[in-house]
């Protein structure tokens, strides 16, 4: 069966129902100047403006927390940080936080079990937040709604902790970020479960279908969920240790092995995604040679574990969603393919919650 690849239509901003939008607003039910917010709590049409006007106040920012990279509504960038006791050669890219300086964007994290046993992603967390607040024009002294996502498989075990190690006590937050001072106030923090939140934005992608695969491809697992009736199936989630950094290392020893040369990720990065790059064509053919490799390996696990792509759509996305795109054959005989690339999620998702999406 030939393959199917679609991008997603445009979407309405419906609700999916794992999550409800407990803080819709409706003039239904309450006495005259009155709105019911929820099921318990009356706003007078005063207080509604505030209350209102503190919404826009509040920025939602979304940021993934990848091993491989740190993302936001406008900016991708590795999760790699270099601490230094003085002040570095340059403040591109650093941030100054109680009187240390740490270089953000060099290289990878360190592949740990648990993100909270040092600050590293904290502190990428500000940067990310400085950064998304200079590419919108906002005021560096501000109040930010921050969302997050955490992988299916272990979304219920470290959604607690993940959160509280965000959402610091000390408030607000005051830091440098390329020599510019910042005085953030991290309000609150949702997080949501990977791969679910983009169903949760685009719903048109499951309907009328009763079995659905959802495959997030982040930079060290594969979270694979089978949906039933739009319901995420709980008992058929896997993480698979089968993430792009896996290609890219593979991709780098294989190139180095037939032609010599030592190309680094960001060169493998991009020929993997089909964009243009100076390289030897020798080790651009390895190297695409890789992508095929590793699509065929990452199919073929899912079906091991389970999942049969040759029977049931699925829904790509993550940051390895755009390599299995390029990487999938007539010959695979797969259902459909969906891919959903560069999509705001979470931000959009606590748009929703907080009464309104940032325009900027």
């Amino acid at each position: 069966m030939r393959p199917f690849l679609e991008a997603p239509r445009q979407s309405s901003r419906g609700a999916f129902p794992i999550f409800p939008l407990s803080h819709t607003l409706s003039p239904t039910h309450s006495p005259p100047g009155f709105y019911r917010l929820g099921k318990n709590k009356a706003l007078t049409a005063g207080s509604f403006q505030q209350s209102k006007r503190k919404a826009e106040e509040n920025r939602n920012i979304g940021a993934g927390h990848g091993y491989y990279a740190v993302k936001t509504r406008h900016f991708s960038f590795p999760a790699g940080i270099t601490a230094y006791r003085y002040e570095p050669y340059t403040l591109q890219n650093t941030l100054e936080y109680q009187g240390k300086y740490y270089v953000c964007g060099t290289g990878r994290q360190p592949i740990l079990r648990n993100k909270m046993e040092n600050d590293n992603y904290y502190l990428l967390t500000l940067a990310a937040i400085a950064k998304e607040i200079q590419q919108r024009g906002e005021k560096r002294e501000c109040a930010v709604n921050l969302g997050a996502g955490l992988p299916l498989a272990g979304f219920g075990r470290e959604k607690k902790a993940f959160r509280e190690y965000l959402l610091r006590s000390s408030q607000p937050v005051s830091f440098k970020f390329e020599g510019i001072s910042y005085q953030v106030t991290i309000q609150d923090v949702r997080l949501f479960p990977q791969g679910c939140s983009a169903i949760a934005v685009h719903p048109e992608l499951i309907r009328g279908e009763p079995s659905v695969l959802l495959m997030d491809i982040g930079g060290w697992t594969v979270g694979l969920m089978r949906l039933v009736n739009g319901i995420p199936n709980a008992s058929a989630c896997r993480s698979l240790e089968l993430g792009m950094i896996r290609c890219i290392d593979e991709a780098k020893e294989q190139v180095r092995r037939e032609t010599g040369l030592s190309v680094t990720d960001a060169q493998v990065e991009r020929v993997l995604a089909g964009q243009s790059c100076s390289m030897d064509e020798n080790a651009r053919s390895v190297i695409q040679k890789q992508g095929r490799i590793y699509t065929e390996a990452l199919l073929s696990a899912a079906m091991e574990a389970g999942f049969d792509l040759k029977a049931v759509p699925a829904v790509m996305l993550g940051g390895g969603a755009s390599v299995i795109q390029r990487g999938i054959r007539p010959q695979d005989g797969l259902q459909r393919v969906f891919t959903l690339l560069h999509d705001k999620v979470f931000e959009r998702i606590l748009g929703q919650l907080s009464g309104g999406v940032s325009k900027k």
